[in-house]
C-alpha cells in the first residue's frame, strides 16, 4: 500500500528515477493501490525496462526509508499516448483520488482494456 505519509515523496522519487532515465515525468500520481505515470521516454529504451528499473529502485528506497514490508505487484500496465491525448491523460491522472471514489482500480484497469480490445487473462491481471 502507498501510505499517505510517503506518497507525495514516492511520487517526486519515481519522477527522479524517470530523469536518471533521461526520460521527462509529465505528471506522477496514484491512489492507496497504485501509481500513474505520464512519461516521455527515449526510444532506446524498453518499457520493460522503465518499469523494472522504477519498480526495483523506488521499492528499495520506500522499505529502506518508509515501509519495510512495501513491495509492488509483479505486473504492470503501458500504454502509449499521442500527442493529442496528452492534456486529458494529464488530467485523467491528477483526479485519480476523485476517481477513485467511484472505481476501483481492478474495475477500472478492465474497462480500459475491453473499450481498447486488448485480449488478456485474467489469471495474470492481478497477480
Amino acid at each position: 500500500m502507498i501510505k499517505p505519509e510517503f506518497r507525495k515523496d514516492l511520487f517526486a522519487y519515481l519522477g527522479g528515477i524517470i530523469r536518471e532515465m533521461q526520460g521527462t515525468a509529465l505528471i506522477i500520481n496514484g491512489a492507496a493501490d497504485h501509481v500513474h505515470l505520464l512519461v516521455r521516454i527515449r526510444p532506446a529504451q524498453s518499457a520493460a525496462e522503465i518499469a523494472r528499473v522504477i519498480k526495483a529502485n523506488s521499492s528499495k528506497w520506500v522499505r529502506a526509508k518508509w515501509s519495510p514490508a512495501f513491495a509492488w505487484q509483479t505486473g504492470y500496465g503501458v500504454f502509449s499516448v499521442s500527442e493529442s491525448n496528452v492534456a486529458a491523460v494529464t488530467k485523467y491522472i491528477a483526479e485519480q483520488e476523485e476517481h477513485h471514489k467511484t472505481h476501483t482500480f481492478q474495475e477500472e484497469f478492465l474497462a480500459f482494456l475491453k473499450k481498447n480490445h486488448v485480449e488478456y487473462d485474467e489469471r495474470y491481471v492481478w497477480g
